[in-house]
């Protein structure tokens, strides 16, 4: 067999992206460029915020929070269901989560709610990370992704009936329309902070963003292009690309066309410094190895001290592989955050 990937392996190994970190160039120079390529990268997005056009579906009371059911319009022809969760025994205003779950059967797994038959596997990942947001005394919004959950691809479950990869036909076309899914979640996620800001109990000068797995990947890539997130945990997610989407077939939606020339995952941390962020990596995990994460984690360890904010930054190696660690986390978020 002569596999087809094979001499893209070969060319990641000596591949060296034009906006790699070097410690000689003026730093924020540097950055503005790595801003401004990323940008470029993530695809054409609305020149203008659409009305959010915000639809309260309804309300139930839990014994430990509020439930808000909503809908939102992050661009025309695009609504976003979401769950905003507010803690009955915490001042407010009060700072929240946003809180994204991965490829998964859907937003609900944030919830902490089993519907489908994976879903119970899902939890034992600790997915629920609304709940844990409630526990930890923050508000937390749980939104939909495209092409997961709510937001599925019908045409490709049309074709491919009972196929898990839901975000395959979206994340192609999108590039077809000079875009990228994962640019489109970005801008889904800064609109949810356009929604946070119209609601009177969350404080919208502290939001944490956090995810695992495509939520991480979520998670990162919209923090960098978000200035209001105040704090981003993208946990079993960040790892150089020769060390995950290159060595090991991913869904689509990891895939940015032509970012390798130019930058790595490392990189991209200089446009969240010098604000929190915490990047979770599992030491088992065999979708994203724990060696590039690493790699990944040094870069941004040098760019926070470049920047200033060393004491903002942590790697966090959880013992078990591609999950969730609130345990090692959530120490860390009230450390940074609080």
């Amino acid at each position: 067999m002569f596999p087809a990937d094979l001499c893209h392996e070969e060319l990641m190994k000596t591949v060296k992206p034009s906006l790699a970190y070097d410690e000689n160039r003026d730093f924020d120079a540097w950055r503005e460029e790595v801003r401004a390529k990323l940008t470029e990268l993530l695809g054409d997005m609305p020149a203008e915020r659409c009305d959010l056009n915000i639809r309260l579906e309804w309300e139930k009371e839990h014994e430990a929070f509020y439930e808000k059911r909503m809908i939102y319009t992050s661009e025309p022809n695009a609504d976003i269901p979401c769950h905003l969760l507010i803690p009955k025994n915490v001042k407010k205003p009060c700072p929240v989560a946003i809180c994204l779950q991965g490829h998964t059967t859907g937003m609900h797994i944030s919830l902490g709610r089993a519907i489908y038959p994976p879903d119970a596997d899902y939890l034992t990942r600790d997915a629920d990370f609304a709940i844990q947001a409630v526990k930890n005394g923050y508000a937390a919004l749980v939104i939909e992704q495209r092409g997961f959950g709510e937001l599925r691809s019908q045409a490709y479950l049309n074709v491919f009936p009972g196929s898990d990869c839901t975000c395959a036909h979206p994340a192609m076309t999108a590039i077809l329309m000079g875009r990228t899914l994962i640019g489109e979640r970005a801008w889904d996620i800064s609109r949810a902070v356009d929604l946070l800001e119209t609601i009177p109990e969350i404080d919208s000068k502290k939001i944490l963003l956090t995810g695992n797995s495509g939520g991480g990947t979520a998670t990162y890539y919209a923090a960098c292009m978000e200035p209001r997130i105040t704090m981003a945990v993208p946990s079993s997610s960040i790892c150089s690309f020769k060390d995950s989407i290159v060595w090991k077939r991913h869904c689509p939606c990891n895939y940015i066309p032509n970012i390798a020339k130019y930058l790595d995952m490392g990189e991209l941390a200089c446009l969240i410094a010098p604000r929190p962020l915490v990047l979770v990596a599992g030491v088992t995990d065999i979708g994203f190895h724990i060696d590039g994460s690493r790699e990944v984690a040094a870069v941004a360890q040098k760019i926070y001290e470049k920047a200033g904010a060393a004491d903002k930054f942590r790697f966090i190696e959880g013992p078990e592989g591609h999950k969730y660690y609130p345990n090692l986390s959530w120490p860390v978020v009230h450390e940074l955050f609080d």
